[in-house]
């Protein structure tokens, strides 16, 4: 590698592709040295880069050669944690980057130092040998010079990366005094937009004011996922005006698609109100994501937001509701869970008729509130399932035929939920004491609509979750679980079988003989026998499954990689574990990094 930048040095093989694969070689090699190995080849590149760049002419090849310089230093955080002086200079370097406007300078520079930062954030919130104040401190005064040329969305990466310094602070009481200082300029903008707002409430109609209080909202998110549970000052102090202005452009989105029709949702003032919603739901969001295992912490703000969020989407018309607010609500109950329990039949009420109805009439309307909504109800099935205890015969019947609904539909993401949300509600139902209700109510549906997509050919990706539904159904007749019989009683009487097992083989039979008419009925006899047999080992009883379709002449004739797709997985994994034990194999952009500064 040596020779190779000797070679750009020396014009020989000087080109941007080749400058550019080099560095990302070196780059890629991180840590498979030893440390003072690592430190004389990492100085030895550097220092030839550093002289490429003095001796090359032209301002475009020097921003390549910057870059580069950039890059290889951000794969080495051992060296930078190493030697302050040195990390001192680089982040330095990325300041003054920050104001060069030669298209790409200004990214490179804001996403290298996120990385420097993520890798060394502690260095940067001590006092180091030499320094009057830790660096975070002298950062936070020059920050309105250091962003002044910068475009929003780098910004919020500078943002998000003094957040994750701020974060390494341990002394609670200068972190809460630099969150303070860091949003100062947000805050100051915030205050005044408020203020007007106050005098007159058509001061937020302005496009330029909204445009404003969507990058307000960008920036407090990028410092809510670096800084997670010490955001709690700065959202406290901005939660109840954030959610009166999302009440107030709810109501603006509403009358304009009530006023304009459906193609009001289209227009370009009320996408932008749709934005600010948005990216309030996903601070929101991205805090009680981060707040880690401190359920008090965002708990406190789901009351206050029951109306101005849950209320406002039962309100709205149906173009005007936001995924968001489904996605949302699934983050609180996943991180929340039990001490939720008593809100869901409030989210229950607000959010589930309305979304059903926007999703079932037809499989495209509304994709991404389909996913949320599941994902919603996976949360509620998992953590609070006790709340569907609560449901009227009605509403559970409108749960399990959305669950059907999910995992009937041919995008994968959304059968793959359906069918992960059905077997979590099974195995729950089956420890409860609803177990013979649920079940005389909805086993043969559930057997009957997953036999259904097990052998429709079209929903082959499904085949593990089919098999592992199949299997519970199959375990649970004879687990001792059920006691009463599943068998319609009032029209064959008590005694029409002699057990539930009899009864679900009898019915499994029937069914399976209607589905395949070409196969006979000692075929399907047999397939049914085996999978009694098998039910207890589950690679048995997926290969007899899979034997059984492959056989069949409605998948003979197909590719049936699918079926297959488990075992697979488990083959590249392995290869995978292999590539990953030869440092270079694998792009350092795949790999997980173990050189954060945790």
């Amino acid at each position: 590698m040596l020779k190779k930048l000797s070679k750009q040095l020396n014009g020989e093989d000087w080109t941007w592709n080749n400058l550019n694969t080099l560095c990302w070689a070196i780059g890629s090699i991180s840590g498979s040295m030893m440390e003072d190995q690592e430190n004389r080849f990492l100085v030895t590149v550097i220092r030839d880069l550093l002289n490429l760049c003095e001796v090359t002419k032209g301002k475009d090849n020097k921003a390549v050669i910057a870059s580069n310089i950039m890059y290889v230093v951000g794969q080495y955080p051992r060296f930078l944690r190493a030697h302050w002086k040195f990390l001192k200079t680089v982040v330095n370097k990325l300041f003054e980057f920050m104001h060069e406007t030669h298209p790409g300078v200004q990214d490179m520079a804001c996403d290298t130092f996120l990385k420097i930062v993520q890798k060394c954030k502690r260095k940067f919130v001590v006092v180091q040998v030499g320094e009057a104040e830790p660096f975070v401190s002298e950062l936070l005064t020059g920050l309105a010079t250091t962003v002044a040329d910068l475009q929003p969305h780098q910004i919020h990466t500078f943002y998000e990366s003094v957040g994750h310094m701020i974060q390494a602070e341990s002394d609670p009481q200068k972190r809460d005094e630099y969150l303070q200082r860091l949003m100062e300029l947000p805050n100051q903008k915030w205050a005044e937009i408020i203020g007007q707002a106050r005098q007159s409430v058509d001061y937020l109609k302005d496009q330029d004011v909204i445009r404003t209080v969507l990058n307000i909202m960008q920036t407090n998110t990028s410092v809510a996922l670096s800084l997670g549970t010490f955001f709690l000052p700065q959202i406290s102090l901005i939660f109840l005006d954030m959610l009166n202005v999302y009440r107030m452009y709810s109501e603006l989105i509403s009358s304009s698609i009530a006023e304009g029709g459906p193609f009001a949702s289209k227009t370009s003032y009320v996408k932008l109100l749709r934005s600010v919603k948005r990216e309030t739901l996903k601070l929101i969001e991205t805090f009680v994501d981060k707040a880690e295992d401190q359920p008090h912490i965002g708990k406190q703000f789901v009351q206050p937001m029951m109306d101005p969020i849950l209320g406002d989407y039962a309100r709205n018309v149906p173009d005007a509701r936001e995924s968001e607010v489904l996605s949302l609500f699934a983050t609180i109950i996943n991180k929340y869970r039990g001490v939720m329990m008593e809100d869901v039949p409030r989210i229950f009420e607000a959010v589930f008729a309305c979304t059903l109805e926007m999703i079932t009439k037809n499989f495209e309307d509304y994709p991404e509130h389909r996913l949320k909504f599941f994902s919603l109800l996976h949360a509620i099935a998992t953590y609070c399932f006790r709340a569907l205890f609560a449901l009227s015969s009605q509403q559970l019947k409108l749960v399990m035929d959305s669950i059907i609904w999910a995992f009937r539909h041919t995008e994968r993401n959304i059968a793959e939920t359906g069918l992960y949300l059905l077997l979590e509600m099974l195995k729950n139902f089956q420890i409860s004491e609803f177990c013979n209700q649920f079940h005389q109510s909805y086993f043969l549906t559930v057997e009957q609509e997953i036999f259904a997509v097990l052998t429709d050919t079209f929903h082959k990706p499904g085949f593990k979750h089919h098999v592992h539904i199949l299997q519970h159904l199959f375990c649970l007749v004879d687990s001792g679980a059920l006691t009463q019989p599943l068998w319609d009683i009032n029209a064959l009487g008590l005694t029409a079988y002699p057990s539930n097992t009899a009864f679900v083989r009898e019915y499994t039979i029937k069914l399976l003989g209607t589905s395949f008419p070409n196969m006979t009925v000692t075929e399907v006899t047999q397939f049914v026998d085996g999978l009694f047999e098998s039910r207890n080992d589950l690679s048995s009883f997926k290969n007899h499954i899979r034997d059984f379709l492959v056989q069949s002449k409605e998948f003979s004739a197909q590719d049936n990689k699918d079926l297959y797709a488990e075992e697979a997985a488990a083959q590249r994994e392995r290869e995978r574990q292999r590539m990953l034990s030869i440092p270079g194999l694998i792009a350092p952009s795949e790999l997980q990094d173990e050189m954060l500064d945790t």
